[in-house]
């Protein structure tokens, strides 16, 4: 029987699971694997700048692909820069295989050269994490990672690498079957209980259905469409959620939340059946936990048994996959008696539309509302802060145009390496990243990535000169105390009434163009269709537009901290 290296059944493991793409970073502990993957050409290998960009590129690959995204980095400091992309990915939901270097094992626990238990520090933001102790369990180990990875609800996964583990000699075989004892994904419905459920939906007289990001992940959105048509039950949504049905769809009312729209938030608090399918219930959507939807019956469809009840007690929990429990359900299903519901909900929608204020020269709407006449298809990919939540109310979002952006975690820095991700594994589909002049600047080294890959990225930057939601904060709840906010000021800096601050830093153009890439600032109106015109024309090279935003812009409605949904700031 043949004997090839560990680095060797890596690599063919890697083509055994279909693996097309792999984000690396190099160090002394995968340089063999490094150079096993330059003898192939079958798995094209990207080197991002930074090993948090190459997480959350892999991320935002599998989200807009549906495969795994698989990265390499090395051990130490290697591995621990995926410590934020990897929580990004678990409480998303997104399924990613990491294999991290380690130092051979007689160092391991000997402070060695960039030793860390990596394996320990990832085990609360981990789907499963082992270190490969023998060479003849390896090929077992990858198989089963790719596994969990994607079934049940999906997460991240982190395989620990030893060097000598590596370079030992064992099978070149690389199972085709995975059994492993105590990881039994539900797949499928309990019938009994989708069928109470639906009972109860035909008896309620103020249905609504509430679809989280579960709904996206499993691809329900068109069986979803089906089911809310046929049974004409009005439809929110968490951020997460937007896009399982299309936004311009008359039963869909809105997101619900801390900046979710006051018809959508009002539904919730007057409903009498919250049917529920892929949402956690988290403190973002729900507010006060006691206040949330008060006169309902709860109805929860989750892959994941422990989302069900621990944070909002349900009447009906039904576990399984969003695909497989709504397809049952449009087996069932029928029209409900809902035109008094949707007459007091569009009630809501007159008494306090969804919009903001009108500016003289240019908002943030007025760029989100280009981008929804200019792409009819596209991925749009946010950062994380005020332009994120404008985009989350704004944006179009149906079969054509995905929203991708870091839900639970909240993570600064996911946008620009995100839109690398998606772009690559999407060649064919513009992709739009929408950050703050904050959170660019956190991965901002891509611009080598995707110059060197030749993306076509559009990159828009809305510079409010401020740190912007944390500002916002501040404006409404803090005295207008701008502690470590002010990114011309510094932390701390106060100045008097009338003090010229300095001049902004960056000068984002020319940081673009210092990269090779393309850079347009707009501060008008009317000069927003032409830059998104212009960066279309650049198909080679990325496009960084800078839209100039009053720093006193700020996203309504708002429920304010410890408040209820039906405690919504209009307006200030």
């Amino acid at each position: 029987m043949k004997q090839i290296s560990g680095n060797k059944l890596l690599v063919k493991a890697l083509k055994e699971e279909h693996v097309d793409t792999l984000f690396g970073y190099p160090g002394a502990c995968t340089i063999d694997i490094s150079d096993e993957l330059y003898k192939q050409s079958d798995i094209r290998v990207i080197l991002p700048r930074h090993e948090q960009a190459l997480v959350h590129a892999a991320d935002a690959y599998a989200r807009t692909t549906g495969k795994v995204g698989v990265c390499l980095v090395t051990s130490g400091p290697g591995a621990t820069n995926l410590v934020t992309g990897l929580a990004t990915a678990n409480i998303d939901s997104v399924p990613l295989v990491c294999f991290t270097g380690q130092v051979a094992r007689n160092l391991i626990g000997n402070d060695a050269f960039q030793e860390v238990d990596i394996v320990g520090i990832t085990r609360s933001i981990t789907k499963y994490g082992v270190t490969v102790r023998r060479r003849e369990d390896l090929g077992r180990i990858i198989k089963e990672a790719f596994y969990i990875a994607k079934t049940g609800r999906p997460g991240p996964v982190l395989i620990d690498l030893p060097k000598d583990v590596m370079a030992e000699l064992g099978s070149a075989e690389y199972p085709r079957t995975v059994n492993i004892r105590g990881y039994k994904p539900n797949t499928n419905v309990h019938i009994g209980q989708l069928k109470r459920a639906i009972k109860m939906l035909g008896e309620a007289e103020r249905p609504l259905f509430l679809a989280g990001g579960g709904v996206n992940i499993a691809g329900a959105n068109e069986v979803f469409r089906e089911v809310v048509e046929k049974t004409k039950v009005p439809v929110v949504t968490t951020v997460m959620g937007r896009g399982a049905i299309p936004t311009d769809h008359p039963l869909f009312i809105g997101n619900l939340g801390m900046h979710g729209a006051y018809a959508a938030n009002m539904a919730v608090s007057e409903c009498d059946l919250l049917f529920s399918i892929g949402t956690r219930f988290n403190d973002r959507i729900t507010g006060k936990l006691h206040a949330f939807a008060p006169y309902a019956q709860i109805v929860h469809i989750d892959i994941d048994p422990a989302s069900i009840s621990r944070n909002i007690h349900v009447d009906v929990p039904i576990v399984g996959d969003a695909w497989a429990a709504v397809s049952k359900m449009n087996e069932y299903v029928h029209e409900c008696d809902t035109k008094k519901w949707l007459d007091e909900i569009s009630v809501w929608e007159h008494e306090h539309p969804l919009t903001m204020r009108q500016h003289r020269t240019m908002g943030p709407k007025d760029i989100i509302d280009e981008i929804n006449r200019q792409f009819d298809k596209a991925i749009v990919v946010t950062d994380v802060g005020q332009h994120q939540m404008f985009v989350a109310q704004y944006l179009e979002v149906n079969e054509n145009k995905k929203l991708v952006m870091s839900g639970g975690l909240g993570t600064m820095g996911y946008g620009f390496p995100g839109a690398v991700g998606a772009q690559l594994g999407n060649p064919d589909t513009p992709v739009i990243a929408i950050s703050g002049d904050g959170g660019m600047q956190m991965n901002i080294q891509e611009f080598a990535t995707a110059v060197l890959e030749e993306l076509p990225l559009i990159l828009c930057v809305f510079n409010n000169t401020y740190l912007g939601m944390v500002r916002q904060w501040q404006k409404l709840f803090y005295g207008k105390r701008y502690s470590m906010t002010d990114l011309r000021a510094g932390a701390l800096t106060r100045r008097t009434n009338g003090e010229e601050k300095p001049a902004y830093t960056p000068d984002f153009i020319k940081l673009a163009e210092s990269y090779g890439a393309k850079g347009i600032r707009v501060e008008k109106r009317e000069d927003i269709a032409a830059a998104f015109e212009e960066a279309k024309k650049n198909t080679k090279v990325p496009t960084l537009i800078e839209f100039i935003i009053d720093p006193e812009e700020m996203v309504f409605p708002m429920i304010q901290p410890g408040g209820t949904l039906e405690e919504m700031i209009i307006e200030c």
